[in-house]
């Protein structure tokens, strides 16, 4: 499996010339084009930097083999499209694309108390990646790779370092790093790698690694 980091949260995983892209939100400028590249989008919740429901409802007008997985609160925000939009929830697993799927948590990290807490889930890929969202919930199982928010209003280095202790992948890959200077970026990833004990793997956009 080859995964390609776009900018903030958006991730292409690609294996035997097939590919899904998970949360090609309003932030990411090219997500039109990597949502016409793909039959498969995964989005984890319905905040702005990760989705967009024209560019989405206007992909699956054009093309008829999309499929969109994703909670409740984002597939109120698309037309049905015959069914191409899919309602996923805590527990399921499906498979897209040829990748086994399995969604993990129910709702987004908290920002503040005066701040409702939305809908939000994470995607397990084959078993190996782990995209959580806006979320430091801890998969109940293994997780090899796990890409790891460093940016965001409810993101705080204690938590991410706690996360990752906690979930103890073997691979760590930064994402959701658009609201970092590129001095953030370069800092943050050493200094939650020195707390944990293994390097952070901090990805220019459109560079890919293979897992």
């Amino acid at each position: 499996m080859e995964l390609t980091k776009q900018t903030h949260a958006t991730i292409v995983l690609a294996k035997n010339d097939t590919s899904l892209v998970i949360d090609p939100g309003a932030y990411t400028p090219n997500s039109a084009e990597l949502i016409a590249a793909t039959t498969a989008v995964l989005v984890t919740h319905d905040h702005p930097d990760h989705f967009d429901a024209g560019i989405l409802n206007a992909a699956l007008d054009a093309q008829p083999d999309l499929r969109v997985w994703a909670p409740a609160s984002v597939a109120t925000s698309l037309e049905s499209h015959d069914g191409r939009v899919i309602v996923v929830a805590a527990g399921d697993t499906f498979e897209a694309a040829g990748f086994d799927l399995t969604v993990i948590g129910e709702r987004h990290a908290q920002i503040h108390p005066d701040v409702p807490v939305s809908e939000n889930v994470g995607y397990l890929v084959d078993h190996t990646v782990f995209h959580p969202g806006d979320s430091y919930l801890v998969p109940d199982v293994a997780v090899p790779v796990l890409l790891l928010p460093t940016s965001g209003p409810w993101v705080k280095l204690g938590e991410a370092v706690d996360f990752v202790r906690a979930v103890a992948p073997s691979r760590v890959i930064q994402i959701h790093d658009l609201m970092l200077s590129e001095a953030g970026r370069q800092a943050f990833a050493p200094t939650i790698g020195q707390l944990i004990g293994m390097p952070v793997e901090t990805l220019e956009v459109g560079q890919t690694v293979t897992l």
